[in-house]
């Protein structure tokens, strides 16, 4: 043997993968600053500029909040899925549904009832996102189609189904032309208490919390983990394979569901386009970042946020693009992938392999 070789881990410590996250951001730092230079931005002050712009204030506290929010629960859906090996790249089309879902409770129902009205559409958006969830799902478990290619598709028939909706049947007579439907009345609306920071962030932590539990302590959680670890050793001590990857897939696009309404619901008042800036894909970084951790991914969530925010302020002092913001994203996701396998597997020299051989 003269190359080197990966081996898995048995069993990572969490020091050894708390270790590996801190490289992998500080790489990502380290390589957005060089990018940084490159665009002859001086690293340090961009960096700083992001930390006053999300952090310096009470009005950038509450908007890092805000952006927290969507992160966390589309973060959460995809580590829900992530953990049985089913790759939901999908939230943002979930999100989608769930916003859909939520607009025409509110359109068509009608209640009085404000308690009557949020319930009405917190679950009307978990049972849409969670059905929009579940067909990928129901494809995988059945025919083995490929998850990833189905909930990317979905990301875009939703959108288009969503477009349809603004620029006809539900596009409001006085929004002097721009797609968006009727504000929401007040009965429909989230309680916002800083800023615009409103009660979807209880909704959020909640969920965190219940996932955690879920996978943790329950023992549908055990068995979506076998299936994620081995899915033969799943199927040789009789876990059903097809029916827990629609109903993780269900409960998935449930929570990225849930999101679109709390989004709607509790910043925008209405439904417009581009309500969702990409959460549904930024929630896949989280949940890499958050080591598919989902009580550690509201702080990785608050940090994105930071970054989301502090980004806005690089656009205004520094004049850089938005898209800067989007490949400090891709780059945090790649170094956090690249670390992933080094916290799964180490590197075995030649020397150590031919002495192993030998033995």
């Amino acid at each position: 043997m003269s190359g080197w070789r990966l081996e898995r881990r048995v069993s990572p410590s969490a020091l050894w993968s708390a270790s590996v996250t801190a490289i992998s951001i500080l790489t990502a730092l380290a390589l957005g600053g060089l990018l940084m230079a490159l665009m002859d931005v001086n690293p340090a002050k961009a960096y700083f500029e992001i930390l006053r712009g999300s952090l310096g204030s009470w009005y950038g506290f509450t908007e890092t909040m805000v952006k927290a929010v969507p992160i966390t629960l589309t973060g959460l859906a995809c580590i829900l899925a992530f953990k049985a090996s089913v790759w939901n790249i999908g939230a943002e089309g979930q999100l989608i549904m769930g916003a859909l879902a939520a607009t025409a409770f509110v359109r068509y129902a009608r209640l009085e009832s404000p308690f009557g009205m949020l319930a009405g559409m917190f679950v009307a958006s978990g049972i849409v996102g969670g059905l929009w969830g579940a067909i990928p799902g129901f494809l995988k478990g059945k025919w083995n189609v490929n998850e990833i290619i189905a909930t990317l598709m979905g990301n875009y028939i939703a959108s288009c189904l969503m477009d349809f909706l603004l620029y006809g049947a539900w596009k409001d007579p006085m929004s002097m032309g721009f797609p968006m439907t009727a504000p929401f009345p007040p009965g429909a609306m989230l309680w916002v208490f800083a800023g615009r920071l409103h009660a979807g962030l209880f909704i959020a932590l909640v969920l965190a919390v219940t996932v955690h539990v879920v996978i943790r302590r329950t023992q549908w959680g055990f068995e979506i983990r076998v299936i994620g670890e081995n899915r033969n050793a799943a199927r040789y001590v009789g876990i059903g394979i097809m029916k827990n990857i629609v109903l993780v897939m269900f409960l998935s696009g449930a929570i990225a569901g849930i999101c679109g309404m709390s989004e709607v619901a509790g910043l925008h008042g209405r439904l417009s386009r581009g309500f969702s800036v990409g959460y549904g894909f930024t929630g896949v970084i989280v949940a890499w970042l958050a080591g598919l951790n989902a009580l550690l991914l509201p702080f990785v969530a608050f940090l994105m946020g930071m970054l989301l925010v502090g980004g806005d302020t690089l656009q205004v002092v520094m004049g850089l693009p938005l898209s800067s913001v989007q490949v400090f994203q891709g780059l945090i996701l790649f170094c956090v992938l690249g670390g992933d396998i080094f916290r799964n597997y180490r590197l075995i020299r030649p020397h150590a392999l031919k002495q192993r051989e030998a033995a």
